[in-house]
């Protein structure tokens, strides 16, 4: 097996374990949270998958390679004006100094090294760097808070379990 992540004097070079399978070709749709992917694995790491069908949901990290690096160090969410600009990593925007993306996804089904998921905000063809399964006990946080601006973007939205 080889190792997707090698030292590169003292820097990690990562390596895509697989890709993301969809139909979204140049943007993510509303009603991203509905549709179904297959996360396709390299061969070699179906093993690596053993067991996974077990959960439900899982962690999934990904690069971003078609956004290229922060256009600014401050936005206004999603392109809106009546919500406060707030700094790049206090927003989930895919312009990051990292374009790195992570997701938790319902896992539908295991096929070989094909995963089968669904809540994923990526497009064809994606780079996956990392599945990992998602433990409700230790992932969940029920009294996080938000900052109040997402309250007022998530105003009258139908939020997708």
């Amino acid at each position: 097996m080889t190792n997707p992540c090698r030292s590169l004097g003292g820097a990690a070079l990562l390596l895509p374990i697989g890709f993301i399978e969809n139909g979204f070709r140049e943007s993510v749709p509303d009603g991203w949270e509905r549709a179904t992917h297959r996360l396709i694995l390299a061969d070699e790491w179906a093993p690596a998958l053993d067991g996974i069908e077990q959960f439900s949901h899982l962690y999934v990290v990904f690069w971003l390679h078609q956004i290229f690096g922060p256009l600014s160090t401050h936005v206004y969410p999603e392109d809106r004006f009546d919500l406060p600009e707030v700094g790049i990593l206090a927003t989930r925007t895919p312009r990051r100094p990292n374009p790195i993306g992570l997701q938790v996804s319902e896992l539908i089904a295991r096929v070989g090294n094909v995963l089968h998921v669904r809540r994923l905000d990526a497009l064809n063809g994606t780079p996956l760097l990392d599945v990992k399964p998602y433990l409700p006990d230790g992932d969940a946080i029920p009294d996080a808070r938000v900052a109040p601006w997402v309250a007022r973007l998530w105003e009258g939205r139908v939020r997708e379990k």
